[in-house]
């Protein structure tokens, strides 16, 4: 049987992925399951480093203004130019350096 942490990388692998579509995919509803993943992938970023892999961040983006985040493993509420709470999510995926 496989970790979390081991299906997150399976998928990350394959294509890219939300926080929000990794969450249903893994079958983690309720608060709190975001935070979870996020946790997961930051470990999962630094695990990899080791293995020659790299974990590529599509940076979350304002549906309203179209402000382009910082590429980080977190999910702004906010949009700090127009204020929308509008944001896509950004996404992640897994590639061989």
């Amino acid at each position: 049987m496989m970790t979390r942490r081991q299906k997150i990388i399976k998928l990350l692998e394959e294509r890219d992925y939300s926080v929000s579509e990794l969450a249903l995919l893994l079958d983690m509803r309720g608060r709190g399951s975001g935070k979870i993943i996020l946790e997961d992938l930051r470990a999962i970023a630094r695990a990899l480093k080791r293995e020659g892999k790299v974990l590529l961040i599509q940076p979350a983006q304002c549906k309203n203004c179209g402000f382009v985040f910082k590429s980080e493993i977190k999910i702004p509420s906010k949009c700090p130019k127009c204020r929308s709470s509008w944001i896509e999510e950004p996404r992640f995926k897994i590639s061989v350096k």
